[in-house]
């Protein structure tokens, strides 16, 4: 969201200037960054300020709370992470219409439905490492409102924000030069090839629509979000890094994915990650049996399509991803070896994996109406 207003962009790229020229000083990336971060919520969003700096502040003491808590820890730890869920679900009805207030925002949803993420993977820690989990309240408030994954992924991870919190302002001119390039890679296809997909798709997308024009339209829409994600993904690598955090990668050459299982490894790998960490953390301490892995697939595939929004179309899609999933897990095919199979055979494998996600892709469309259209073209053959 903030990547499309250049203000924002002049913002963060004043406040790297600002780290290269204090970097001597050893604590500039937490304090200025700090300062930072509540100064451009207050310029962009009182109502975000104030909402983020009470949340925030919650958190850290929940986080606090259950790392020291004897009685009763998974109780709490549950209901922590309940309330959380239940913040960004009752948000999610407003953004639905369902409910109404002159104090909600948008921004609220997009920047929570990331940063709720972020709560519980601090939570998680606390709770695993009870004692030992120690996170100063300045490192704890810029890894909730770091603003370069503010609104959009790569998901950070807690344990390694707070690594790299310890460390000094380290970026050379080399590095400087990468994320300047990835930054501006990101913005090229963000405001260049986004635009140029989606003045192509709403074209073709006019009108009665036959089999080809639907395969076609799918096609376009998955360059589109491809554009879009990964897009705001190197944008927020290049500032991230920038600002001296090691944000990680969140696109891993997803189109030369064999199965969908290594799919969604690769792609907006991130997410993928924190729901197979947390989920199977929690549900299975053990090597999951191939049914339990099943299983256990098409619940992560149904929360992230639930993750994306409240829809019946989100929950098919997490249905159906989970499916496929869990059959590759039950046929022992999640991966494939390109090194021991033929050329011929892992290329075919990874069609047939983009074929499985294209078939998907539009369910992403914030158009219901204008999905249903394109999969009823799908049966209207030209012929």
């Amino acid at each position: 969201m903030f990547y499309l207003n250049m203000n924002a962009v002049l913002a963060m790229l004043g406040m790297v200037i600002v780290l290269a020229l204090t970097r001597k000083w050893r604590g500039n990336k937490r304090l200025l960054l700090l300062a930072f971060n509540l100064s451009f919520l207050v310029v962009f969003s009182s109502k975000l300020f104030f909402f983020y700096l009470g949340y925030t502040a919650l958190n850290y003491l929940a986080f606090r709370f259950l790392s020291v808590v004897a009685r009763a820890r998974l109780v709490w730890f549950i209901g922590l992470i309940a309330l959380n869920i239940g913040l960004v679900s009752s948000l999610r009805l407003f953004d639905m219409k369902i409910f109404t207030g002159t104090w909600y925002d948008a921004a609220l949803v997009i920047g929570l439905i990331y940063n709720v993420l972020k709560v519980i993977d601090a939570l998680y820690f606390a709770y695993f490492f009870k004692q030992d989990a120690k996170a100063h309240v300045l490192d704890y408030f810029n890894y909730i409102l770091f603003l370069p994954t503010f609104t959009s992924g790569p998901i950070l991870k807690f344990r390694d924000f707070m690594a790299d919190a310890k460390q000094p302002y380290q970026v050379d001119a080399a590095q400087a030069e990468v994320n300047i390039k990835r930054i501006i890679l990101g913005l090229f296809k963000r405001v260049v090839l986004v635009t140029w997909a989606s003045t192509l798709f709403d074209y073709v997308s006019e009108g009665e629509l036959q089999t080809h024009e639907s395969l076609f339209l799918m096609i376009v829409f998955y360059a589109w979000i491809y554009f879009d994600f990964s897009g705001y993904s190197d944008i927020a690598v290049g500032f991230g890094r920038l600002m001296g955090y090691n944000v990680p990668e969140n696109f891993k050459k997803p189109f030369s994915s064999p199965t969908l299982t290594q799919y969604w490894r690769n792609w907006h790998a991130t997410l993928g990650d924190w729901f197979r960490d947390h989920i199977f953390i929690f549900f299975s301490r053990q090597t999951p049996t191939k049914g339990m892995a099943a299983g256990l697939s098409v619940l992560i595939m149904v929360l992230i399509g639930l993750w994306h929004g409240f829809s019946w179309l989100y929950l098919l899609w997490g249905i159906y991803h989970g499916l496929f999933i869990a059959l590759e897990n039950l046929l022992g095919r999640t991966t494939v070896n390109k090194r021991k199979v033929s050329k011929t055979h892992f290329y075919a494998r990874c069609a047939l994996t983009q074929l499985i996600v294209t078939l998907a892709i539009i369910v992403y469309s914030p158009n219901e109406e204008a999905v249903l259209r394109i999969y009823r073209g799908l049966l209207n053959l030209p012929w």
